[in-house]
């Protein structure tokens, strides 16, 4: 299967290899199913109060990464259905600390953005999981390179990985 395979180093920018790296092999959907009740788990019990910690001034909150992780992973997954559609139209990139103030993230309650967040991971999910095999291995221009649709499924999983992995060392050791 398709997804089951790591993408090749030149299926996406090699700035996005710190979050492919952290991908185990396997079938990219059922890890990207899994994750959404990994950062559940690790998110669900804070309080209004520690998710709005952030382990630094001038870092976003807890909610502010969330809604992040949220923001990229719908950017990553627009990028994987007008490609995996055959669309070659270039794709600019996104402005992330643009994005999370303008997000209004920390003004919401946490248990709103989780059930967006599972409502994102799930759209991700039914998108992938309904490509046609052939969808996997198209590319287009997303930021100035070239990035395949499994490329992006991959780096959907890594960044998530990442951002989870942090929120793990920095913020909830202090929150908690």
């Amino acid at each position: 299967m398709p997804y089951d395979r790591r993408p090749d180093p030149g299926e996406y920018n090699a700035y996005y290899d710190r979050y492919v790296a952290l991908v185990p092999a396997g079938d990219i959907i059922a890890l990207l199913t899994v994750q959404l009740d990994d950062t559940t788990a690790l998110l669900r019990d804070l309080s209004e109060e520690q998710a709005l910690h952030a382990y630094a001034p001038g870092k976003w909150s807890i909610k502010e990464v969330l809604g992040h992780m949220m923001d990229a992973e719908r950017i990553f997954m627009i990028r994987a259905l007008r490609f995996g559609r055959g669309d070659a139209t270039p794709l600019p990139s996104f402005d992330e600390n643009a994005y999370a103030p303008a997000g209004a993230f920390n003004a919401r309650p946490l248990a709103s953005l989780m059930s967006e967040f599972t409502a994102v991971r799930r759209a991700t999910v039914a998108l992938l999981a309904g490509l046609p095999a052939d969808a996997w291995q198209r590319t287009g221009i997303a930021s100035g390179y070239p990035v395949s649709v499994r490329g992006l499924a991959w780096i959907t999983a890594g960044h998530e990985l990442h951002h989870r992995q942090i929120l793990a060392q920095r913020y909830l050791v202090a929150a908690g």
